[in-house]
Protein backbone atom coordinates (compact mmCIF):
# COMPACT_ATOMS: atom_id res chain seq x y z
CA UNK A 1 0.00 0.00 0.00
CA UNK A 2 1.10 3.37 -0.86
CA UNK A 3 0.41 5.30 2.50
CA UNK A 4 -2.61 5.73 4.68
CA UNK A 5 -4.75 8.88 4.08
CA UNK A 6 -7.58 9.53 6.25
CA UNK A 7 -11.26 8.87 4.88
CA UNK A 8 -13.87 11.38 4.91
CA UNK A 9 -17.43 10.98 4.80
CA UNK A 10 -17.81 12.26 1.31
CA UNK A 11 -14.86 13.52 -1.38
CA UNK A 12 -15.00 14.81 -4.69
CA UNK A 13 -11.21 14.45 -6.17
CA UNK A 14 -11.32 16.73 -9.56
CA UNK A 15 -8.71 17.22 -11.90
CA UNK A 16 -7.61 16.65 -15.69
CA UNK A 17 -6.98 13.69 -17.48
CA UNK A 18 -3.95 11.24 -15.88
CA UNK A 19 -3.70 13.70 -13.16
CA UNK A 20 -4.07 10.99 -10.51
CA UNK A 21 -7.84 11.21 -9.51
CA UNK A 22 -8.22 7.29 -9.51
CA UNK A 23 -5.43 6.48 -8.39
CA UNK A 24 -6.39 8.68 -5.30
CA UNK A 25 -9.61 7.10 -4.72
CA UNK A 26 -7.73 3.80 -4.95
CA UNK A 27 -5.69 4.71 -2.26
CA UNK A 28 -8.34 6.05 -0.12
CA UNK A 29 -9.69 2.47 -0.62
CA UNK A 30 -6.84 0.97 0.37
CA UNK A 31 -6.45 3.08 3.48
CA UNK A 32 -10.52 2.16 4.28
CA UNK A 33 -9.93 -1.58 3.74
CA UNK A 34 -6.66 -1.73 5.61
CA UNK A 35 -8.31 -0.09 8.95
CA UNK A 36 -10.72 -3.04 9.32
CA UNK A 37 -11.35 -6.95 8.46
CA UNK A 38 -15.34 -5.69 8.24
CA UNK A 39 -14.85 -2.85 5.76
CA UNK A 40 -15.62 -3.33 1.97
CA UNK A 41 -14.81 -1.29 -1.21
CA UNK A 42 -16.91 -0.86 -3.76
CA UNK A 43 -16.47 1.04 -7.02
CA UNK A 44 -19.01 2.00 -9.23
CA UNK A 45 -17.74 2.35 -12.68
CA UNK A 46 -20.03 4.94 -15.16
CA UNK A 47 -17.74 4.11 -18.55
CA UNK A 48 -19.36 2.16 -21.45
CA UNK A 49 -16.85 0.62 -24.28
CA UNK A 50 -17.98 2.30 -27.11
CA UNK A 51 -15.00 1.71 -29.33
CA UNK A 52 -12.20 -0.69 -29.25
CA UNK A 53 -10.11 1.76 -27.57
CA UNK A 54 -12.19 2.27 -24.59
CA UNK A 55 -12.82 -0.97 -24.31
CA UNK A 56 -8.85 -1.68 -23.74
CA UNK A 57 -8.77 1.19 -21.67
CA UNK A 58 -11.67 -0.07 -19.24
CA UNK A 59 -9.69 -4.02 -19.68
CA UNK A 60 -6.63 -2.59 -18.49
CA UNK A 61 -7.76 0.00 -15.55
CA UNK A 62 -10.27 -3.32 -14.29
CA UNK A 63 -6.79 -5.25 -14.22
CA UNK A 64 -4.39 -2.75 -12.79
CA UNK A 65 -7.52 -1.87 -10.01
CA UNK A 66 -7.38 -5.30 -9.07
CA UNK A 67 -3.83 -6.03 -8.92
CA UNK A 68 -3.55 -2.47 -6.60
CA UNK A 69 -6.89 -2.84 -4.73
CA UNK A 70 -7.70 -6.72 -4.48
CA UNK A 71 -10.13 -6.23 -2.11
CA UNK A 72 -12.54 -4.27 -4.13
CA UNK A 73 -15.40 -5.09 -5.93
CA UNK A 74 -16.67 -3.39 -9.25
CA UNK A 75 -20.73 -2.49 -10.22
CA UNK A 76 -20.93 -1.15 -13.48
CA UNK A 77 -23.97 1.51 -13.51
CA UNK A 78 -23.76 3.73 -16.58
CA UNK A 79 -26.81 6.07 -15.84
CA UNK A 80 -28.66 5.55 -12.47
CA UNK A 81 -25.76 6.65 -10.31
CA UNK A 82 -27.83 7.59 -7.01
CA UNK A 83 -29.56 3.97 -7.22
CA UNK A 84 -26.43 2.32 -7.58
CA UNK A 85 -24.94 4.11 -4.20
CA UNK A 86 -28.05 3.40 -2.01
CA UNK A 87 -27.80 0.19 -3.19
CA UNK A 88 -24.38 -0.82 -2.61
CA UNK A 89 -23.73 1.85 0.83
CA UNK A 90 -23.47 0.84 4.61
CA UNK A 91 -21.90 1.78 7.29
CA UNK A 92 -18.78 -0.37 6.77
CA UNK A 93 -18.40 -0.21 2.76
CA UNK A 94 -16.89 2.76 0.88
CA UNK A 95 -17.62 3.27 -2.32
CA UNK A 96 -15.61 4.96 -4.87
CA UNK A 97 -17.65 6.42 -8.16
CA UNK A 98 -15.50 6.58 -11.25
CA UNK A 99 -16.41 9.13 -12.90
CA UNK A 100 -18.95 11.56 -12.73
CA UNK A 101 -17.62 13.07 -16.40
CA UNK A 102 -18.49 9.37 -17.94
CA UNK A 103 -21.93 9.58 -16.21
CA UNK A 104 -22.77 12.77 -17.30
CA UNK A 105 -21.51 11.67 -20.62
CA UNK A 106 -24.03 8.98 -20.62
CA UNK A 107 -26.71 11.40 -20.26
CA UNK A 108 -26.28 14.16 -22.72
CA UNK A 109 -24.07 12.37 -25.82
CA UNK A 110 -24.90 11.96 -28.23
CA UNK A 111 -27.39 15.34 -27.97
CA UNK A 112 -30.56 14.37 -29.31
CA UNK A 113 -32.92 16.71 -30.98
CA UNK A 114 -35.46 16.49 -27.91
CA UNK A 115 -32.51 17.85 -25.27
CA UNK A 116 -35.18 18.73 -23.23
CA UNK A 117 -36.01 15.80 -22.19
CA UNK A 118 -32.35 14.61 -21.53
CA UNK A 119 -32.21 17.61 -19.29
CA UNK A 120 -35.45 16.82 -17.49
CA UNK A 121 -34.41 13.43 -16.19
CA UNK A 122 -30.81 14.01 -16.19
CA UNK A 123 -31.96 17.36 -13.13
CA UNK A 124 -33.99 14.69 -11.61
CA UNK A 125 -30.54 12.20 -11.63
CA UNK A 126 -28.67 14.79 -9.98
CA UNK A 127 -30.87 15.96 -7.35
CA UNK A 128 -31.47 11.69 -6.37
CA UNK A 129 -27.34 12.01 -6.70
CA UNK A 130 -27.13 14.57 -4.56
CA UNK A 131 -29.42 13.46 -1.98
CA UNK A 132 -27.49 10.06 -2.17
CA UNK A 133 -24.19 11.41 -1.19
CA UNK A 134 -25.48 13.14 1.72
CA UNK A 135 -27.25 10.36 2.93
CA UNK A 136 -25.19 7.25 2.61
CA UNK A 137 -24.77 5.52 5.56
CA UNK A 138 -20.63 4.68 4.27
CA UNK A 139 -18.00 6.64 2.98
CA UNK A 140 -18.42 7.79 -0.29
CA UNK A 141 -15.50 9.01 -2.65
CA UNK A 142 -16.75 10.52 -6.25
CA UNK A 143 -14.27 10.60 -9.20
CA UNK A 144 -14.44 13.54 -11.95
CA UNK A 145 -12.65 15.48 -14.81
CA UNK A 146 -12.08 19.40 -14.64
CA UNK A 147 -12.28 20.39 -18.20
CA UNK A 148 -13.18 24.23 -17.70
CA UNK A 149 -9.65 25.50 -17.21
CA UNK A 150 -9.31 26.35 -20.78
CA UNK A 151 -10.17 28.36 -23.41
CA UNK A 152 -13.99 28.66 -24.44
CA UNK A 153 -14.38 25.60 -26.72
CA UNK A 154 -15.93 25.80 -30.83
CA UNK A 155 -19.48 24.16 -31.16
CA UNK A 156 -22.62 24.47 -29.43
CA UNK A 157 -22.38 20.87 -27.94
CA UNK A 158 -19.21 20.84 -26.26
CA UNK A 159 -20.00 23.90 -24.93
CA UNK A 160 -23.59 22.98 -23.26
CA UNK A 161 -21.55 19.34 -22.13
CA UNK A 162 -18.64 21.85 -20.72
CA UNK A 163 -21.34 23.97 -18.98
CA UNK A 164 -23.14 21.08 -17.61
CA UNK A 165 -20.34 19.29 -16.43
CA UNK A 166 -19.15 22.63 -14.22
CA UNK A 167 -22.64 23.12 -12.55
CA UNK A 168 -22.91 19.81 -11.66
CA UNK A 169 -19.11 19.83 -10.00
CA UNK A 170 -20.48 22.54 -8.63
CA UNK A 171 -22.94 21.11 -6.69
CA UNK A 172 -21.34 17.41 -5.61
CA UNK A 173 -18.46 19.91 -4.40
CA UNK A 174 -21.15 22.00 -2.27
CA UNK A 175 -22.48 18.10 -1.11
CA UNK A 176 -19.03 16.66 -0.07
CA UNK A 177 -17.20 17.13 2.91
CA UNK A 178 -14.08 17.24 1.12
CA UNK A 179 -12.64 18.54 -2.19
CA UNK A 180 -9.49 17.56 -3.86
CA UNK A 181 -7.73 18.74 -7.02
CA UNK A 182 -5.23 16.83 -8.44
CA UNK A 183 -2.48 17.91 -10.29
CA UNK A 184 0.68 16.06 -11.61
CA UNK A 185 0.09 13.31 -9.21
CA UNK A 186 -0.29 15.82 -5.93
CA UNK A 187 -3.68 16.61 -4.28
CA UNK A 188 -4.65 20.13 -3.63
CA UNK A 189 -7.47 20.51 -0.50
CA UNK A 190 -9.84 22.60 -1.90
CA UNK A 191 -12.28 22.31 1.37
CA UNK A 192 -12.30 19.90 3.99
CA UNK A 193 -15.44 20.00 6.94
CA UNK A 194 -14.86 16.36 7.64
Amino acid sequence: MDKVLPVARSELILGGQKSGKSRRAEVLAQSWLAQSGSHRAVMIATGQAWDDEMTQRIARHQADRAQRVPGMITVEEPLHLAQAIQRHSTPDTLIVVDCLTLWLTNWLMPMHANATDSEQTLSIETGQLLQSISSAPGPLVLVGNEIGLGVIPLGREVRVFVDALGLLNQQVAAACARVTLMAAGLPLTLKDVS
